[in-house]
């Protein structure tokens, strides 16, 4: 329970928790932000680390001079896109086993969900994926699963990568320092989060329904 209370804390307060980091880290501040948004995208493992909350936090104390925005945006993307690619080639390589076995470390729910996601939206998903928390970590490990090339997993990675750091590290960095924002970041912070989660829960609701039809019409 202490574990989850702190994790909850660390969403609810990043604006405080990354103001630390950035006044006792110093440049490494840029390290410690890359391994957080590699290891969100990059590592099936991780999906609970903070993702769209951080890139607007991250903005907002861009704009105040704590942080290059031009240098965090490079690291960020690169953090992006490299976490994706890894995502896609350890897919590619355990992936079947993943599938066809049950494997302790892994929800299978979101294996099966982000399925399902790629199935309805195709190569589009990986675009898609990013704006949407746990498929966002999910979806190029399925795709590095399914028949996609590399090559044109790279195209929607990048393409992807970079409007998803875009939109939120420019977010922060324009609407992170309005006196109303920063009096309730909080509030902010979970708005981006239930906002971000709401197509994933629409289309899990949406599969429910469609589950109880089918039982009903046999």
């Amino acid at each position: 329970m202490e574990i989850i209370a702190q994790f909850i804390d660390l969403f609810l307060h990043l604006d405080v928790h990354l103001n630390e980091i950035i006044r006792d880290y110093g440049t490494w501040t840029y390290l410690i932000l890359f391994v957080i948004i590699f290891c969100e995208t990059g590592l099936v493992v991780t999906p609970f680390l903070p993702g769209d909350s951080l890139l607007f936090a991250i903005g907002a104390f861009a704009a105040l001079g704590s942080i290059n925005f031009g240098w965090i945006f490079v690291v960020l993307a690169a953090a992006a896109i490299g976490g994706d690619t890894v995502n896609y080639w350890i897919g590619h390589k355990i992936g079947p086993r993943v599938f066809n076995e049950r494997v302790r470390f892994l929800k299978k729910e979101y294996l099966d969900r982000t399925h399902e996601f790629y199935e309805k939206y195709g190569g589009k998903t990986i675009i898609i994926a990013r704006f949407v928390p746990i498929i966002r970590t999910f979806a190029p490990f399925v795709a590095g699963v399914g028949s996609m090339t590399y090559l044109k997993f790279i195209s929607y990675n990048v393409i992807g990568g970079l409007l998803w750091i875009t939109l939120f590290l420019s977010g922060g960095y324009f609407f992170g320092n309005i006196p109303f924002v920063k009096k309730n970041f909080s509030m902010i912070i979970i708005a981006i989060i239930v906002i971000s989660v709401m197509p994933g829960v629409v289309e899990f609701f949406r599969q429910r329904k469609k589950l109880r039809e089918a039982r009903v019409s046999d």
